[in-house]
């Protein structure tokens, strides 16, 4: 998909496939998030290898970054890649993560749209999240919003560092 421009009351983003030089910026937001263990069913404790080997997805799957206008700082960052092999590949399936200093202002929602348009284009027929944290209302309701459905919800899947076990959301959304 090509790259998309959007903004916000605090400046312009553009959302495009991520190179292997956008590393370093990807990773400061990943690792964060990894080690916080509060979204993401990672091990809190993956390495930078590690992880650098599971976000850089192969074709049909992309990686892609959203890139402040005015820095070039890597604000956000998503994958899409088929949700299963053989006859389930049809059905893309897709992560997100913003910096902490960007979060509200919209970039996990572009993030998400950038990927909806990448599926149809790649020719996935569906979307489906495997495990939406259901602590993790703002992400819930974003989806939804962009017209993700909550198909299951596995109890206690999660264990929270503070909530304890919590719910584990399987969303779906045609494309």
């Amino acid at each position: 998909m090509s790259a998309t421009t959007e903004h916000d009351a605090a400046g312009s983003w553009t959302i495009r496939e991520a190179r292997p030089e956008d590393w370093p910026g990807i990773w400061a937001i990943l690792e964060p998030v990894i080690r916080a263990g509060e979204t993401f069913t990672w091990d809190r404790d993956t390495t930078e290898d590690e992880a650098r080997g599971r976000w850089f997805k192969q074709a049909p799957g992309q990686t892609f970054v959203a890139v402040a206008s005015d820095t070039s700082a890597i604000l956000g960052t998503g994958e899409l890649h088929p949700n299963q092999g053989g006859g389930g590949s049809h059905v893309a399936n897709a992560g997100y993560m913003v910096h902490p200093g960007s979060a509200g202002r919209g970039l996990a929602r572009a993030l998400c749209a950038y990927s909806l348009g990448a599926a149809r284009d790649a020719g996935f027929r569906a979307m489906q999240f495997n495990a939406v944290v259901e602590s993790n209302v703002r992400a819930v309701a974003a989806w939804k919003s962009m017209g993700f459905e909550v198909l299951a919800t596995i109890p206690e899947a999660f264990n929270h560092p503070k909530l304890g076990y919590v719910g584990l959301h399987v969303m779906y959304r045609k494309l």
